[in-house]
């Protein structure tokens, strides 16, 4: 059961879902009354992204490629899978008139499925494993 790839990244994913969104309240909580918004977001993404980067490379993809190079393309990974989010986003509120949180419930999924192909074929591509 653990041996598959597939089990293993919806797990580790959870934990980064969870972790993201916990630190993402943590940090504004203790930080948003001299913080601006935008700072408190990239803080966060950047604590979210490593956290991904090292669950994913060690539990998941176990990679022995270097960690700078992988990290780096972590980061354009997220960085496409965010474009496509947004433009879901713009075009299922503004076009479609669909509230927020429905489409945003939508995108989930598909940023789970963009995710794991970007990291497998992307990111750590130099796997150790099937």
């Amino acid at each position: 059961m653990f041996k598959n790839k597939q089990f293993i990244f919806f797990v580790v994913g959870s934990w980064n879902t969870f972790f993201g969104y916990f630190s993402a309240l943590l940090i504004y909580h203790f930080t948003h009354s001299f913080l601006h918004i935008l700072l408190i977001g990239i803080i966060n993404n950047i604590l979210s992204i490593s956290m991904s980067f090292v669950t994913y490379k060690y539990f998941v993809f176990k990679t022995t490629d270097h960690w700078l190079r992988e990290y780096f393309r972590s980061y354009i990974v997220y960085g496409v899978i965010s474009l496509i989010a947004i433009c879901i986003l713009w075009i299922g509120v503004d076009y479609f008139k669909m509230k927020f949180w429905i489409i945003q419930g939508l995108i989930i999924p598909v940023a789970i499925v963009l995710s794991y192909i970007g990291h497998n074929r992307f990111t750590f591509k130099n796997k150790k494993y099937e």
